[in-house]
């Protein structure tokens, strides 16, 4: 190749546009479920959950809109290629940012990255630490799913102790600050679980003493304790949000928390049991990690 132009940039200039990148997607950027897609209008309807409930955000796109879309089985951001409108469907998971109103209720996007991902919740069937996989019993399925973990899945820790209080959190318990359903008053108390790592009794440094104020514990996961695909044990009881997968029917995990049983038991009991963790990594480097 003939060469018309070379641009060099220094590295630490790079980091500083992809930094600011990530804080704009973060300070002007949503991320939820597609409700439904209007191609006429150009508007995703996307259901955003919390604890606190589920909001609506109406996604407004027009011509100038950038939109992408992630491969089936890839866990980059930086992967993503150009896509439509077209290609998004009722239950991807889709993240924009743009100019937001002041109800928050909608959103012109200049920019939007869509996927499919499949989250998977269930206790750990078996782990092949030399390969880099484990199979997970999926508990909507009943089926064991296969997933596979490359060194740019993100796998984190939930103490057991925090567990317990955000299982408090969802169910209102006493001591919470947090009012319990209108119906079961006297809601019985998270289970223990049955965590066998040690030493993980008490938070991550920085980490809040209590529940995220608002939104979904992934508020937390980039501040938790990180672990190998090595320290899954049999029947620990995990989440995690992967790719779609190929025809083989390996998953590739993009995001996975360990030690979540009081969260997951907890969880129905106020109707939460869309809680789920976000796929979005803002970058190609585990320092751009969205904290959604």
């Amino acid at each position: 190749m003939t060469a018309s132009a070379i641009i060099a940039m220094k590295l630490s200039d790079l980091e500083s546009k992809q930094q600011r990148e990530r804080e704009d997607w973060q300070k002007r950027g949503v991320a939820g479920l597609v409700n439904a897609v209007d191609n006429a209008t150009g508007t995703v309807t996307v259901s955003v959950t919390a604890f606190a409930g589920k909001n609506t955000v109406a996604i407004h796109t027009t011509k100038d809109t950038v939109v992408r879309r992630y491969a089936p089985d890839s866990v980059r951001f930086d992967d993503a290629q150009p896509g439509s409108l077209a290609q998004i469907k009722s239950g991807d998971q889709l993240r924009a940012r743009g100019t937001r109103t002041a109800d928050g209720r909608e959103l012109s996007a200049e920019e939007i990255v869509s996927g499919a991902f499949r989250n998977i919740a269930g206790n750990v069937a078996s782990v092949d630490a030399s390969s880099g996989t484990f199979t997970v019993l999926d508990a909507a399925t009943k089926k064991p799913i296969t997933v596979k973990v490359t060194a740019e899945s993100q796998l984190r820790n939930l103490p057991p102790e925090m567990a317990k209080r955000m299982a408090m959190r969802l169910t209102g318990a006493p001591g919470t600050g947090v009012a319990g359903p209108s119906t079961g008053a006297n809601q019985p108390g998270p289970p223990s679980g049955g965590f066998r790592r040690e030493g993980m009794n008490q938070p991550p440094e920085g980490a809040p003493s209590g529940p995220p104020r608002r939104g979904d514990i992934q508020q937390l996961f980039n501040r938790l304790p990180q672990m190998s695909v090595g320290e899954m044990q049999k029947g620990d009881t995990v989440m995690l949000v992967a790719t779609e997968g190929t025809s083989t029917g390996v998953v590739t995990a993009i995001k996975l928390l360990d030690g979540v049983e009081p969260l997951l038991a907890a969880a129905p009991k106020n109707g939460a049991a869309e809680m789920t963790l976000s796929p979005w990594s803002l970058g190609s480097t585990q320092s751009g990690e969205d904290s959604n």
